[in-house]
């Protein structure tokens, strides 16, 4: 057995791709190509394929005691681009599998794996890469003290051409980042592009774990598109599924005629909702399988951050499941320990080599120490989404204003638990699906009002303390929910409100970017200080975010129907004066003097209905 073989069993292998799959080695006139794959069950495994037969297979050789069989293969000529697939004989009789560690893929129902073993490119973003490694490493005093503006996309829904057909990498490597740029967003969070057989899973059902989906083009291709976005100064984040698989013929389900990659058991083994297999997480070649894969994406394609789906489906014994139907730990509770153990060891794996890659947990329960540091017994993710900060936010919008004041602790209660975790501020594509409505649909009240609320609503989202992330097509207030089965409806930039609605969007985002009291003390008590935050019966909020120098901003948020005035206290003399607002204010009275009051200085800040103001402050205080 030798070294990469025995790491592989062990679970330590996280190059494991190097190993499995096919391999090539040059030759002075040949071309020799080894095929792995891990098959423990099997009674015999062939090779078939474009450069052999399809029905005749090559047989191939059980090299290790734990299950993994090889051969090789020499051509006179180069085989990229060829398909092949592992007839794999059990007892329960043969079927054609799609290599797991396959570099590329056919995907859809055929499923056959791609020879992809010489794309030729060659990254030109040193600078990017430079500047990802000294802003974004891990440690130090305070992480991440910088803006942090994510949109989430999905490539196949973004654009289409008038045929229905799909932009590429290449198209959109051309298109995306100017886009972005002009946006102001930081990074973009690409829903999964691992190859999957069901469009209308949206990536979630992954079927091959190193593939690229074939949809938009070839795996040189995407690495285009990132280069790209890198030179623009983008970040890349990709949506990464450790969680679960689909169970289609030519994929990772029952592969060598029995549960493999999945769990034994039935209390495991399956989702009921989703119709697809857990991952045996307790098994070391599954560690060395997935974490191979993160780090794949993370090493060969320069992918700046994964964005780990389903985290709690995996930390929970009873998830999705009812009383009866799942085991209870060693300990009596509903903790997956192993499932504990492989997060904790892949984000150590990751730590350990790439420091600087962003590790985004979508965890959906209360799991404790999501984001604190493996040495202090965490999970050791940069940052987790706050989903219940934007369910919360979703049902206070949709209440009618006189009402909202029963409901003034979705604007409260946010901030007791905001420093527990590094959190980001999801609006997710998840939350403007399936009957939920688009996020400027949320909102009570007719379409004005909506698009009011809903400028309202992303002020708050930009001001409060946490990283920021907006799905796409809410930058322009589209009203229909998102569908994977076309582009985004562009044209409702032709109407004024919408376009106006989109260049709101771009100048926060700016404003954002230009502020550090708005970024740099995300994850600190320091970065923050209520004002007012009691007025539930005038459904306002008034609060400070403050820079690590110290430097300040004060915001103030006006959810409800009918104006509401506020005194802004100050120490000393001096003017308060608006730096930005949701755009329905009247053009006086911008500035606002402070006045001599009790205990100070106060000065007078009246706000409309449904509107909010960011405002700074200047003293009279003459200095020598």
């Amino acid at each position: 057995m030798g070294l990469a073989d025995y790491l592989f069993h062990q679970g330590t292998n996280f190059k494991s791709y190097e190993y499995l799959g096919a391999s090539l080695k040059k030759k002075k006139n040949s071309y020799e190509y080894t095929f792995r794959v891990w098959a423990p069950n099997a009674s015999k495994v062939g090779l078939i394929g474009d450069f052999i037969s399809w029905s005749e297979p090559k047989e191939m050789t059980r090299v290790t005691e734990g299950g993994v069989y090889e051969c090789v293969f020499e051509s006179a000529v180069s085989l990229e681009g060829q398909a092949y697939k592992y007839l794999i004989q059990s007892e329960k009789g043969r079927v054609a599998k799609g290599d797991p560690y396959a570099r590329r893929s056919r995907g859809f129902d055929d499923g056959a794996s791609v020879i992809n073993l010489e794309d030729g490119f060659r990254f030109t973003d040193k600078e990017w890469m430079k500047r990802r490694r000294k802003l974004f490493t891990r440690g130090g005093k305070s992480y991440l003290s910088l803006p942090l503006n994510i949109y989430e996309m999905h490539l196949g829904s973004f654009l289409r051409h008038p045929d229905g057909s799909y932009y590429t990498y290449s198209e959109l490597s051309v298109i995306l980042p100017l886009y972005l740029k002009s946006m102001g967003y930081t990074h973009v969070e690409l829903m999964p592009l691992t190859e999957h057989p069901f469009d209308g899973s949206w990536g979630y059902q992954v079927g091959a774990f190193f593939a690229p989906t074939c949809r938009y083009g070839t795996p040189g291709d995407l690495k285009k598109l990132i280069n790209s976005l890198h030179n623009h100064g983008i970040g890349v984040i990709i949506d990464w599924v450790p969680a679960h698989f689909p169970k289609d013929e030519w994929g990772l389900y029952e592969f060598d005629g029995s549960p493999l990659y999945e769990y034994q058991g039935k209390d495991r083994q399956e989702s009921h909702s989703w119709g697809t297999r857990f991952f045996d997480l307790g098994r070391e070649e599954i560690q060395s399988f997935l974490i191979s894969s993160a780090l794949y994406f993370l090493r060969e394609f320069h992918v700046d951050g994964l964005r780990v789906d389903a985290v709690a489906s995996m930390i929970y014994l009873d998830y999705d499941r009812a009383d009866g139907e799942w085991i209870p730990n060693s300990e009596g509770t509903n903790e997956n320990k192993e499932a504990v153990s492989f997060l904790r060891k892949l984000n150590a794996a990751i730590t350990s080599e790439i420091p600087d890659a962003l590790m985004i947990a979508e965890e959906s329960a209360a799991h404790g120490g999501i984001t604190k540091p493996l040495h202090l017994g965490g999970l050791g993710f940069s940052l987790k989404w706050n989903m219940g900060f934007a369910n919360d936010l979703y049902d206070y919008l949709a209440t009618d204003p006189l009402f909202r004041k029963y409901k003034h602790k979705a604007l409260t209660f946010p901030l007791m638990y905001a420093f527990d975790e590094n959190y980001v501020l999801p609006i997710s594509h998840d939350e403007v699906v399936h009957g939920k409505r688009a996020f400027a649909d949320k909102s009570f009240g007719e379409f004005d009002d909506k698009l009011r609320t809903a400028r309202l609503a992303l002020l708050l989202i930009m001001t409060y303390p946490g990283k920021k992330m907006l799905f796409m097509g809410t930058e322009y207030a589209q009203f229909r929910e998102w569908t994977h089965e076309s582009e985004l409806e562009w044209f409702m930039l032709d109407y004024p409100k919408h376009r106006a609605f989109r260049d709101y969007v771009m100048s926060l985002n700016h404003f954002y970017l230009k502020n550090p009291p708005l970024y740099e003390s995300d994850f600190s008590e320091e970065g923050f200080e209520w004002i007012s935050p009691d007025e539930c019966d005038y459904s306002s909020v008034v609060f400070k975010r403050i820079s690590a120098s110290g430097k300040s901003l004060t915001v103030a948020l006006n959810f409800s129907g009918a104006e509401y005035s506020f005194a802004l206290p100050s120490s000393e003399e001096g003017e308060a004066y608006s730096l930005f607002d949701t755009g329905n204010f009247p053009e006086d009275g911008r500035v606002f003097p402070f006045e001599k009051s009790e205990g100070g200085f106060s000065a007078r800040v009246t706000l409309p209905p449904l509107s909010g103001i960011i405002l700074g402050t200047r003293s009279n205080k003459i200095t020598v």
